[in-house]
């Protein structure tokens, strides 16, 4: 006899969906947060101290949220917000020597 397919319980179906939702919006944040670390690439590449300065506190604030929400965890974003600020501080340090 062909076997059916065990019946699933509405709590199970009802986490399925939760997680997919949180899976996307999580991608998203992840998403967000890589583009502004590109633009604080950028703003080092170009060497305007104003912009490289705001997009450290922009990248800095959406890493934050990150680990305050459990998307990503606490130390990777220290690590993160380590290594860039050191990026920032080699540059703004070589600017005034």
């Amino acid at each position: 006899m062909a076997q059916t397919a065990p019946k699933r319980k509405p709590s199970v179906l009802k986490r399925a969906r939760q997680n997919v939702k949180r899976r996307l919006r999580n991608k998203s944040e992840k998403s967000k947060v890589k583009t502004l670390i590109k633009t604080y690439l950028d703003a080092l590449d170009s060497k305007e101290v104003p912009t490289i300065e705001q997009s450290l506190k922009d990248v800095i604030r959406a890493l934050s949220k990150l680990s305050s929400k459990g998307i990503m965890h606490r130390n990777t974003v220290s690590r993160k917000i380590s290594r860039l600020a050191i990026k920032a501080n080699e540059f703004l340090n070589s600017k005034a020597a």
